[in-house]
């Protein structure tokens, strides 16, 4: 199948052009400013589906609205019904069609072509009416709120809020691609001048969308994460991070370090709790305490030890012995003291994940040797 997306180097369309590449039996074609009519002609003869993406919002002269937005619909829709066969069609509308503006009555326009053209030739026409777009590669300072303010935010920029309680419908661009590609699967083709929609729609205030971002920044510097399952920051967050400078990727965090070698804490959710890293010498045991409620996991990926346990109020212990050849992940209940023993030739590396942000004002780590002679 051939798949033609104009404005294919658009924000929405390149991220549709690369989710398309992925797929082997389709064949790409693309069409942007730097092509020619002729050469959109000559997709269009060849295209069994067409993503008809390109579009102005922003035109240095308002009558450019009509050019691009309707006129070029038009001859889509001319060039299509040459040739005689019912191509789907999916056309990115906007919710400014409902606005009394040139940008919104230019898609409109557009909109009412493309019901006339699926009256007329009985092809498959999908009309999505999008709302305000958010997500990797989003052209800052132009006309979204969320790149101009990821930009910013992501290089220590002022982030400028006039009215912080006006509110933002948004849809994340993959929701949309990813709506986009189910028609290519057969979805059955709307009546004519039906308007679709993307079913995921995240609502905030700009001063919130503020606050979100710059809570972002401060988070990272301490090696925290938004809470992912939070439906918002599952998306926002990683959109924030593609706006990264390419020489602000990496954070490097505070290492402790001491006889027994060295430790730093690497990621932190308030929701999820921390993981950090350490090494441990030849011979050198951490640990010897308990925790009342608080749960931890233990990987060694490096070098071999002993994982004791014994609970608090007595009893046998139990002793696991691990080996970063074969990694295991132990549970550290509560209520078990319990230590770790590096037992090989070379410096022991571990994995831990504990339930709980480490807090020095209620660590819930109660100090008792598992063994007397440790």
């Amino acid at each position: 199948m051939k798949v033609l997306v104009t404005g294919s180097a658009g924000f929405l369309g390149r991220n549709l052009a690369v989710a398309l590449r992925r797929r082997p039996e389709l064949e790409l074609l693309e069409f942007d400013r730097e092509h020619t009519l002729e050469q959109l002609d000559a997709a269009l003869e060849q295209a069994d589906f067409v993503f008809h993406l390109a579009g102005s919002n922003r035109p240095p002269r308002p009558e450019e609205f009509t050019a691009v937005n309707v006129d070029l619909t038009a001859h889509v829709c001319r060039r299509l019904a040459a040739r005689g066969v019912a191509v789907p069609l999916v056309f990115s509308s906007s919710s400014q069609a409902a606005l009394d503006n040139p940008y919104g009555a230019s898609k409109r326009a557009a909109e009412e072509l493309l019901a006339e053209h699926a009256r007329a030739s009985g092809a498959p026409v999908f009309v999505f009416r999008l709302l305000n777009l958010f997500g990797k590669w989003g052209l800052p300072n132009y006309n979204s709120v969320v790149a101009t303010f990821c930009h910013n935010s992501t290089r220590g920029l002022p982030l400028r809020v006039d009215n912080p309680a006006a509110c933002l419908q948004l849809n994340y661009v993959d929701d949309v691609a990813a709506a986009f590609l189910a028609l290519l699967d057969g979805a059955p083709a709307p009546a004519p001048g039906e308007l679709l929609s993307v079913a995921t729609v995240h609502e905030l205030s700009v001063g919130e969308l503020r606050d979100r971002l710059e809570g972002y920044a401060a988070m990272r510097t301490a090696g925290r994460i938004p809470d992912m399952g939070d439906p918002l920051d599952a998306v926002l967050y990683p959109t924030w991070l593609s706006y990264l400078p390419g020489d602000a990727f990496a954070v490097t965090p505070e290492l402790k370090t001491d006889p027994r070698g060295w430790l730093f804490e690497w990621i932190k959710t308030p929701h999820l709790g921390q993981v950090f890293v350490s090494t441990t010498k030849p011979g050198v045991t951490r640990g010897n305490h308990y925790h009342d409620t608080k749960v931890e996991t233990f990987c060694v990926v490096r070098g071999q030890a002993v994982i004791r346990f014994r609970p608090v109020d007595g009893g046998a212990v139990l002793e696991y012995p691990v080996d970063g050849a074969r990694p295991q992940v132990v549970s550290i209940p509560p209520g078990y003291t319990h230590s770790i023993e590096n037992t090989g030739a070379e410096e022991m590396l571990c994995l831990f994940w504990s339930n709980q942000i480490f807090d020095p004002a209620a660590p819930d780590t109660h100090f008792l040797k598992v063994r007397d002679d440790q």
